[in-house]
């Protein structure tokens, strides 16, 4: 009997993480402000220790990462939702550095630093590639989490480290990392500066300009805020980003387009 060869038919793949979009980096950006002074609200308002917010958060990041690694294509709510926790995690994780065993700043930024690129190293070896927009893979994306939790953790070294050092108020540290990212804009769409590259600097540089825009909001007017306090500062970003998050969902507006593989 004759064997017949039969071509495997394509399949299609998603990518697992949202295209980058104005919205992309708006909710971003609110989320990363939620990571601040939701942290900040526990630690406070409700009397939970470090580590006892630690804990708590860690326990539901591990909950929302594996709802995310469940999933084979980009869902908006599930996604945000990790990063949402990855957020608060990566703050708390430079909190208890610094505040739980006397890490000095500099030493923890620099230290992130060199995890960042460690990972980032180990990342193309393992992929052959560092882009977003084929995260099609759980190897790829446990990759992706693992370099987002260090982005976070070294924007909160690094933002704290510059406002402690320089002195600088909530406001005028905001505009700082604010007119940063936009000279990273300007070398990417003016100068070709590489996309890849610039990405992850303006991903870095959010952490601390969101917490920055949150504390202003959020501390009281003697620490030089606007004394909105943790509680509605929190509560009024999370539900812009489920408002943002129930747009994407209905338009399914930050989807990449699917990819058709041979299997």
């Amino acid at each position: 009997m004759t064997d017949i060869a039969i071509a495997a038919a394509p399949v299609e793949q998603h990518n697992r993480v949202p295209a980058v979009t104005v919205d992309f980096w708006l909710i971003k950006l609110m989320a990363v402000t939620v990571g601040e002074t939701f942290a900040d609200l526990l630690n406070t308002s409700l009397e939970l220790s470090l580590s006892q917010t630690s804990l708590l958060f860690g326990g539901l990041f591990g909950v929302m990462l594996w709802g995310q690694f469940a999933q084979r294509r980009y869902v908006p709510a599930i996604y945000w939702s990790a990063v949402v926790m990855i957020s608060v995690v990566g703050t708390l994780i430079t909190d208890n550095l610094t505040d739980g065993i006397g890490v000095p700043l500099l030493v923890s930024t620099v230290g992130f630093s060199l995890a960042l690129g460690a990972t980032f190293w180990l990342w193309y070896r393992s992929e052959g590639s560092l882009s977003i927009h084929t995260i099609m893979t759980a190897r790829r994306e446990a990759w992706y989490w693992l370099a987002i939790l260090f982005t976070f953790a070294l924007g909160t070294a690094a933002g704290d480290l510059v406002a402690e050092s320089f002195a600088l108020g909530y406001l005028q540290t905001g505009v700082l990392f604010a007119a940063i990212i936009a000279a990273i804009a300007f070398g990417h769409f003016v100068l070709k500066l590489d996309g890849i590259l610039a990405f992850w600097l303006a991903y870095i540089l959010t952490r601390p300009l969101g917490a920055s825009f949150g504390d202003l909001l959020a501390q009281p007017t003697e620490n030089g805020g606007l004394g909105l306090g943790t509680v509605v500062t929190s509560f009024l970003f999370l539900a812009a980003i489920a408002g943002i998050v129930i747009y994407m969902t209905v338009r399914h507006y930050g989807y990449e387009k699917d990819v058709l593989v041979e299997e």
